[in-house]
Parts: structure tokens; C-alpha cells; sequence
């Protein structure tokens, strides 16, 4: 059964930082990162292809960096410079859809499979 493990959640302080990661049991050509908050609607994070073409929300450029270890199946992502309204539940994603080009769709319906989530609470 192919599932996603997620761990390396926790609590921080404003300007902290903190490193997610996804194990997939399959190699999958897109993985992303989503995130909800509480009231707030899930919204995209970033996602990755198996080259390493990535995209990121505008929310998080330059603070947030995606990777993946397309040896481990492994998606992973790096928090830093984190604020308050980072706090969320954070699931990674894998799926099969792009978007233009090489990029994958940043669409959560084109993810099919999903991680149990991870919470990430940042303290001012």
C-alpha cells in the first residue's frame, strides 16, 4: 500500500526554523507541500518535480525551500525566518499532473495521495 510519512513538526519561535519531510513508498514525479490553518482554507505551499523544478507560494519565497532525495522517495521541506502566520497543519502531496512546462500543477485536486499532516506552530 503506498502511503506518505511526514514528520519533523513542532513549536518555534518567530524567526526560528524548521525542516519537514515526506517519505513517499513510491517515486512519484510531482511532490508538493500544502498547508491549513486553522478557520483557513488548505492553500499551496510549493511543489517539485522529479528534475527539481519547483514552484513556491508568494507567501513563502525566499524563507521556504523545497528539495526532494528522488533516492529515498523523500520530499523535504525547509523553514526558515518563520513568523506567526506560518502556523498550520503542513501535508505533503504527490501526484502525476503538470502545469505548463515542467512545473507541476500547484492544484490540491491534482495531488491523489496525501500525508496525515504535521503541525507547525510559531510563537511571537
Amino acid at each position: 500500500q503506498v502511503q506518505l510519512v511526514e514528520s519533523g513538526g513542532g513549536s518555534v519561535q518567530a524567526g526560528g526554523s524548521l525542516r519537514l519531510s515526506c517519505a513517499a513508498s513510491v517515486r512519484y514525479d510531482c511532490m508538493a507541500w500544502f498547508r491549513q490553518a486553522p478557520g483557513n482554507e488548505r492553500e499551496g505551499v510549493g511543489a517539485i518535480e522529479g528534475a527539481g523544478y519547483i514552484r513556491y507560494a508568494d507567501s513563502v519565497k525566499g524563507r521556504f525551500t523545497i528539495s526532494r532525495d528522488n533516492a529515498k522517495n523523500t520530499l523535504y521541506l525547509q523553514m526558515n525566518s518563520l513568523k506567526p502566520e506560518d502556523t498550520a497543519m503542513y501535508y505533503c502531496a504527490v501526484g502525476w499532473i503538470f502545469d505548463t512546462g515542467p512545473y507541476c500543477s500547484p492544484n490540491q485536486a491534482s495531488f491523489n495521495l496525501w500525508g496525515q499532516g504535521t503541525q507547525v506552530t510559531v510563537s511571537s
